[in-house]
């Protein structure tokens, strides 16, 4: 079972200039998810437009983080459909990938490498140009000047996050799937993403979130509440 709950803050954003929603780009139908003999959800539809982002609410076992995976086709749903464009996303896998950063809880950050080589090395791997100039200012933007050819396996917690930050503001893809963004992030930490967020959807660009705070940012929120059979 699931609640849709949206939540536009338009208002508090008046003075800043919001994307015009077009047709769907993300699309979820019937989708159902059971894992083990647990059932998570079923009959999950909700579709998302470019500005808009999407935060997954629910209790621990509700299936937040299985939802993300499924949208980031890294795992099946028992059944239904997820589509980009109109199309299956597991259909055109090479082509949603380009379009898409998932950030989940391993982060993906290499602890043999340093931040700037991290970067560098996903942006290779996602077939995107490599300027120097934009690393070290995703690296700046994210409070991580003097820290990028330090091996990322001396970083806290906290400044590995940031270069996972850092990751998604290099890599120019339509979609951001984040699963607990906010963790081992102080208060100014947590203004970054908030920051990073809002320039994402005034841009153009989409969010699908898990987090236990309210994603308090300016734009086009709507949320989706999983709750436990």
């Amino acid at each position: 079972m699931f609640l849709l709950e949206p939540h536009n803050t338009h208002t508090q954003a008046a003075s800043l200039p919001l994307p015009i929603h077009s047709k769907p780009l993300l699309s979820v139908i019937d989708l159902e998810c059971i894992r083990g003999d647990n059932l998570l959800f079923s009959g999950l539809n909700f579709s998302l437009c470019a500005g808009q982002l999407m935060q997954v609410e629910g209790a621990n076992g509700s299936g937040k983080t299985s939802l993300l995976r499924i949208l980031a086709c890294l795992s099946r749903a028992s059944e239904g459909k997820v589509l980009w464009e109109g199309e299956d996303i597991h259909k055109q896998k090479s082509i949603y990938f380009s379009q898409l950063a998932y950030l989940g809880h391993t982060l993906g950050v290499k602890s043999d490498l340093s931040p700037l080589e991290n970067l560098k090395i996903a942006l290779a791997l996602a077939g995107f140009p490599v300027e120097e100039d934009a690393v070290f200012r995703a690296l700046e933007q994210t409070g991580l000047a003097g820290k990028e050819d330090v091996p990322a396996r001396s970083l806290s917690a906290g400044q590995k996050q940031r270069v996972a930050l850092a990751r998604l503001l290099v890599c120019p893809v339509k979609l951001w799937i984040m699963d607990e963004p906010f963790t081992a992030l102080d208060v100014s930490g947590i203004s970054l993403v908030r920051e990073l967020l809002e320039g994402h959807l005034q841009h153009g660009g989409m969010a699908v979130l898990t987090s236990h705070q309210t994603v308090d940012v300016r734009g086009d929120v709507v949320r989706v509440n999983l709750n436990v059979a």
